[in-house]
């Protein structure tokens, strides 16, 4: 069974929490959108979500969605490696990140998550959906087991991280979320 946004909301809904009001979160590497739509279910309908991938089509569908949504999602073509400029934030910190089956593509995940925590407030959420106990392959390169979370969190100078949430992915193994905050 292929993860719908209602399976997103649960799998993400602890790990982001409810938050105090409005915030702005940024969703990285967000394909067509299942996790950015359980984050604007998630967040204060008040909230802005930066919506980031760098696939033209994904983004174009984002925007598509964008446009007939009450959410505030502002749908951006851009590498979550390299350093983000999310228009409107104008050296605003982020409340929280969001990385949904993202960060196993990326070869030095600590060093591209360490410049991503950066950009966010202290006590912000970093948030991660990864695979568990699966073996590296052309769809999972770099895989992040849930035994490795806290490590890498701490690593980059995060704190408190957790597994939040798991469930079966339809594509072997099991899938979890993980929280971390900035101290």
């Amino acid at each position: 069974m292929r993860m719908d946004v209602n399976d997103a909301v649960e799998l993400i809904r602890d790990a982001v929490g409810d938050g105090d009001g409005p915030g702005v979160w940024a969703d990285l590497g967000a394909g067509t959108g299942t996790f950015t739509r359980a984050l604007a279910r998630i967040l204060d309908a008040r909230s802005t979500i930066y919506a980031v991938d760098d696939d033209s089509s994904a983004v174009a569908a984002l925007r598509a969605w964008a446009a007939k949504t009450t959410a505030r999602v502002i749908a951006v073509k851009a590498d979550f490696t390299q350093p983000l400029q999310l228009p409107g934030l104008d050296g605003a910190l982020l409340d929280g990140i969001l990385l949904a089956n993202a960060l196993h593509f990326v070869r030095d995940a600590e060093s591209v998550l360490k410049q991503l925590t950066q950009g966010v407030r202290a006590g912000g959420r970093i948030v991660v959906v990864e695979y568990d106990r699966r073996a590296p392959s052309r769809w999972v390169p770099y895989p992040i087991h849930a035994s490795q979370w806290p490590r890498l969190a701490a690593s980059v100078g995060l704190e408190d991280a957790a597994v939040t949430a798991t469930r079966p992915s339809a594509y072997s193994g099991v899938l979890y979320a993980g929280v971390a905050r900035r101290r």
